[in-house]
């Protein structure tokens, strides 16, 4: 990840603008920031939420707060809790999230 051109600064996530990205269950609540090539998240999903895809986009996320299951294409699975993290590369091991409980996570793509 090359970072560049991007000025000191502070995200107040509360003030950043809230849209909604429904799963197969559940929903998705995305805050998102853009700092040149990065995407910056805090997402939030609602108990009982699957995603409707299967994501090859990398990612460094972050769990803050919930339960978070991660399933890979080939059948792996991963759960992470508050204060774990996982990464993986741009088109690398095809990815879908799902929770239980309900999850917040903070995401850099």
């Amino acid at each position: 990840m090359q970072m560049s051109g991007i000025p000191f600064g502070t995200t107040d996530w509360s003030e950043v603008e809230t849209t909604e990205h429904p799963g197969v269950t559940g929903k998705a609540f995305w805050r998102t920031r853009k700092f040149g090539d990065q995407r910056v998240r805090m997402v939030e999903y609602t108990p009982g939420y699957l995603a409707d895809h299967w994501c090859v986009k990398g990612h460094i996320l972050l769990c803050l707060e919930g339960e978070l299951h991660t399933e890979l294409e080939d059948g792996r699975t991963f759960v992470l809790r508050p204060g774990m993290s996982y990464q993986v590369a741009d088109n690398a091991e095809p990815h879908r999230s799902s929770t239980a409980t309900g999850a917040k996570l903070f995401i850099v793509d």
